[in-house]
C-alpha cells in the first residue's frame, strides 16, 4: 500500500466525512472505493469505444440475416 497527501476543499471533505459516517466506513475506505469506481467507469468507457471501433456493419447485418423471421414470443413483445 502507498499513502498520498490530498488537499480537498473543506465542503468536499465535510461531505465525504458525513457520507463515510452514514455508510459506517472510514473516510479512507470511502475515498478508495470512490476512486476505484471512477477508474472502472473510465476504463469501461475506453474499452467500449475501442470495441465499437472494431465493429463491422456488414458482419452485423450478416448475423441479423440468420435470425428467423418469426414474430417474437408473447413474453418478449413490448
Amino acid at each position: 500500500m502507498s499513502a498520498i497527501s490530498l488537499r480537498l476543499p473543506e465542503s468536499l471533505h465535510n461531505g465525504a466525512r458525513e457520507l463515510a459516517k452514514e455508510e459506517d466506513i472510514s473516510l479512507n475506505q470511502l475515498i478508495t472505493v470512490a476512486l476505484a469506481e471512477k477508474i472502472s467507469a473510465l476504463k469501461t468507457e475506453t474499452y467500449l469505444k475501442e470495441r465499437a471501433a472494431r465493429g463491422s456493419r456488414k458482419k452485423f447485418e450478416h448475423a441479423l440475416a440468420k435470425v428467423s423471421k418469426r414474430p417474437p414470443q408473447a413474453e418478449d413483445r413490448i
